[in-house]
This record gives structure tokens, C-alpha cells and sequence, in this order.
């Protein structure tokens, strides 16, 4: 398994940021993008991301402002947490662990994708504020209009981390449709967790950009 990055913890953070993939005639044909595996570990909790990988399609629409994708990949973590404890509600509504801030009420395990407009992905710090898009059926996957300079953050999955121990978020071609973008478009995988308890850590993982066309 690959090492992409640095981890760096401040205080209860850390992330990791790898260089940009753009793969060569995404505007022609199905391209299948095969994504580095990624790691990162602090104290009580290791994320990692392996088999991600991304299928680029030309859109339906034929109009050169849409894009479609299949994303695909596995995220486990291993965690040491305080069993039964529930903290706290003061994220957005309905939408546990996300925006890579606030508590949920439990600690969490969520897995997305930060999709941006003519947007250089890789110069996001953790910190930036994303606009919210609603968690997907896995079977469904969604749909959303991106302007240019846009982003939208897209949690694929979420689940509470009840006790220590390891968990799984596995995901296979959910797709993702972005329309009203006329310049290029990326995507990039995140991985957060957030351990509440007596003291709050949170852990993110990125994964490599790609280029949606």
C-alpha cells in the first residue's frame, strides 16, 4: 500500500494533500482513473482509503457544461473511543460529520467527495467552507448544478463509531452528475473522523484530485 502525503496534526487535525491527476480524454470516452491508496494515523485513530477509483463519462446532455462520474473505493478506520458517549448535536441538520466540522451527537465516520468548478483543488485548506449537498442513496448517487468558481462538498456515507474497534465505509460506482459547469471540474475523496468524549479529536484524510473533464 502507497503513502500519499504528510500527515500533519495541529492540536486534533491532520490532513493529507496529494498532487493533481488529469486523465487524457475524459471529453472522448469512458476513462477509468485509478486513484493512489492513502494512510494517516494520530493518536487513537488510523484511517485508510484504498481501491478508489473514479469512471469519467462525457454527459447525456452533450452540452459541454456536463459532467458525469462512477466513483468507487473503500474507507477503514480504527478507533479508540469511549464507549456509549453522545455528545453534543451542533453540526447541520441531518448531516452528521460533515463540512469537516461540528459534533453529531456520536462519534463518526464519514466519506465524500469536495467537487469543484474551475477550482484548484489542491490549494483547499481543511478548514474551507464548502456549500452542503445532501447524503445520496448509495444506488441513487445525485445530481447537482456547479457554477464556475464553485464547491460542493458530498458526503457518500456516514456511520457512527459506537465503541472502539474498526469500521467500513465500502461504496462501488455511485454516480455523480454536475451540470452547469462550462469550465473543468475536479473531484477529490475525504475521509473525516470525529471522536467525542472528554477531549475531541478529529482526523481527515483527502485523497488524490482527478479531473472530471
Amino acid at each position: 500500500m502507497s503513502r500519499n502525503g504528510i500527515g500533519r496534526w495541529a492540536v486534533t487535525a491532520v490532513a493529507v494533500s496529494i498532487g493533481l491527476v488529469v486523465p487524457p480524454g475524459a471529453a472522448d470516452a469512458d476513462v477509468v482513473v485509478p486513484l493512489p491508496d492513502g494512510h494517516i494515523e494520530g493518536p487513537g485513530i488510523t484511517i485508510d482509503s484504498r481501491g478508489e477509483r473514479a469512471i469519467i463519462s462525457p454527459s447525456m446532455a452533450a452540452n459541454g457544461a456536463g459532467r458525469t462520474s462512477w466513483v468507487s473505493g473503500n474507507v477503514t478506520t480504527e478507533v479508540e473511543t469511549p464507549d456509549g458517549v453522545v455528545g453534543p448535536n451542533n453540526g447541520p441538520e441531518n448531516f452528521p460529520g460533515t463540512n469537516n466540522s461540528g459534533t453529531h451527537g456520536a462519534s463518526n465516520l464519514t466519506v465524500g467527495y469536495i467537487v469543484g468548478c474551475q477550482v484548484a483543488l489542491t490549494n483547499l485548506s481543511a478548514n474551507t467552507a464548502f456549500t452542503l449537498s445532501a447524503t445520496p442513496s448509495l444506488t441513487g448517487g445525485f445530481s447537482f448544478p456547479l457554477a464556475p468558481g464553485q464547491v460542493q462538498w458530498v458526503a457518500i456515507n456516514n456511520i457512527d463509531l459506537v465503541k472502539s474497534g474498526s469500521y467500513t465505509i465500502n461504496y462501488q460506482d455511485v454516480p455523480m452528475e454536475i451540470q452547469g459547469c462550462a469550465g473543468y471540474a475536479q473531484a477529490r475523496q475525504f475521509s473525516v473522523v470525529e471522536i467525542i468524549g472528554r477531549e475531541y479529536v478529529k482526523a481527515t484524510l483527502y485523497g488524490q484530485p482527478f479531473s472530471i473533464g
